[in-house]
């Protein structure tokens, strides 16, 4: 593993002497996945707390399925807004340069995040608790759309050729080390206190810690964003800001279809994280402790296989594995409701089954049509394919199952997944015919 070897550089000889200011992959994959890793963290308490938490303080109006429902709406905005950040922040980045568009933007996430934490509940001043906790929730998409560094675009331009799926992975590490520590304190909390205390105090405290974990993330990003070894890198791979009425006519089908290539896994991603705590809520209030220990199991399983990802990707090819994945994921659709339907023992293999696929898929959904954009277009088209990814794949993904689920049956939830399942094989289809496509014209 190359995790400790440095870039190549212009200079010319056998042996490049090393700069004080030469990166490593290695430290570019620390700021990568700790970066990730806060920004996972805050949304992911955001998603527990809408099951545990809000149906009761913000929408105790109504039934504790209906509450749920209308806190996976407001779970959503962020997902809507994500975009409108990504290009705020680009513009901010084009007039004061990137360590001031990521100071801002991880400030806005931990001060939205902490602000949850002091909000009134909705029998202390009504309505306006509703409104202050969907500020707070658009805030997070803002902040997180914004908080695009270009790290991960950085470290898969520079792998090399035979190891891309393993330093893909690394950007999506963060994700299943954001969920356990957000439902590792959860836990804590829940198990903690009596019921009252929960509600009352206790819900508040994980919001709290997510500041701080955003400091630190702040700082281990920007050890990186500020050296003169990153920027040059950066102008290296022209990964710079594009305008948007100039990469839409040209590359924006490129946009629809890394977002659809991704719509399995990241359907996959609530669907094994957010829904089926809700879904163990209402169903089974007194198995939620049990449940929420099994996914923390689940996401050490997630953890785990993504390294895995990494390397059967660089084995068998990026493309291949993700329709390989997405076949699997639809076998796993047509026994879910067997198994979330079938106690303990079957939400235990539905939470660890489904775990171990999104380790395997998200490990290598991200970036996966990114080298299809031209170089000046790639560091723009990056993030808002990933933007898109999330609005399309997972932003409505627990409302919708949870409704479908509890009208129909746990068999819409197969249909569901089914098919975000077709639409990636649809769209690593079509992303083959263009490149193809691309070869025969070059």
């Amino acid at each position: 593993m190359a995790m400790s070897s440095t870039f190549p550089t212009p200079q010319s000889g056998p042996v490049a002497k090393r700069s004080d200011e030469d990166l490593a992959p290695g430290d570019i994959a620390v700021g990568v996945i700790i970066g990730r890793a806060s920004e996972y963290f805050d949304f992911f308490v955001f998603g527990i707390a809408a099951v545990l938490v809000f149906p009761q303080v913000f929408f105790p109006f109504e039934d504790r399925l209906t509450g749920t429902l209308y806190a996976f709406l407001v779970f959503a905005l962020a997902f809507v807004v994500r975009p409108i950040g990504t290009l705020i922040g680009m513009e901010i980045q084009r007039r004061y340069g990137r360590s001031a568009k990521l100071t801002a933007a991880l400030f806005l996430l931990g001060c939205s995040t902490v602000a949850m934490g002091l909000l009134p509940s909705f029998a202390e001043v009504g309505s306006t608790a509703i409104v202050l906790l969907a500020l707070c929730r658009v805030g997070q998409g803002l902040a997180l759309g914004g908080s695009w560094d270009g790290l991960p675009s950085l470290l898969a331009l520079n792998a090399p050729p035979h190891r891309r799926g393993w330093y893909a992975m690394l950007g999506q590490l963060g994700a299943p080390l954001g969920f356990f520590v957000a439902s590792g304190v959860f836990l804590y909390v829940y198990s903690s206190l009596d019921s009252k205390d929960f509600l009352s105090w206790g819900w508040r405290f994980p919001f709290f810690t997510a500041f701080t974990i955003n400091v630190v993330a702040l700082f281990a990003r920007l050890r990186l964003v500020v050296t003169h070894e990153y920027e040059k890198r950066m102008e290296e791979h022209e990964l710079d800001p594009a305008y948007l009425h100039q990469l839409l006519p040209a590359q924006g089908h490129h946009i629809v279809i890394g977002a659809f290539v991704a719509l399995a896994s990241y359907a996959l991603f609530h669907l094994v994280t957010v829904f089926p705590l809700s879904w163990v809520a209402l169903s089974d209030a007194d198995g939620i402790e049990g449940f929420m220990k099994m996914e923390l199991l689940g996401a050490a399983f997630a953890a785990a296989a993504m390294p895995m990802s990494g390397l059967i990707a660089d084995k068998v090819g990026r493309r291949n594995f993700l329709g390989t994945l997405a076949i699997a994921i639809g076998v796993f659709a047509l026994f879910a409701p067997l198994m979330l339907g079938g106690g303990k023992p079957g939400q235990a293999a539905f939470i660890l089954i489904g775990f171990v696929l999104l380790g395997l898929s998200y490990g290598q959904s991200a970036g996966s049509v990114t080298s299809n954009f031209l170089p000046h277009f790639r560091y723009t088209g990056a993030a808002l394919t990933a933007d898109m990814a999330w609005l399309l794949g997972a932003a409505f993904a627990p409302v919708i199952a949870l409704y479908l689920s509890s009208r129909f049956g746990l068999v819409s939830l197969s249909v569901y997944l089914l098919s975000g399942v077709v639409c990636t094989l649809l769209a690593l289809r079509v992303n083959k015919r263009l490149r193809a496509a691309a070869v025969v014209q070059d």
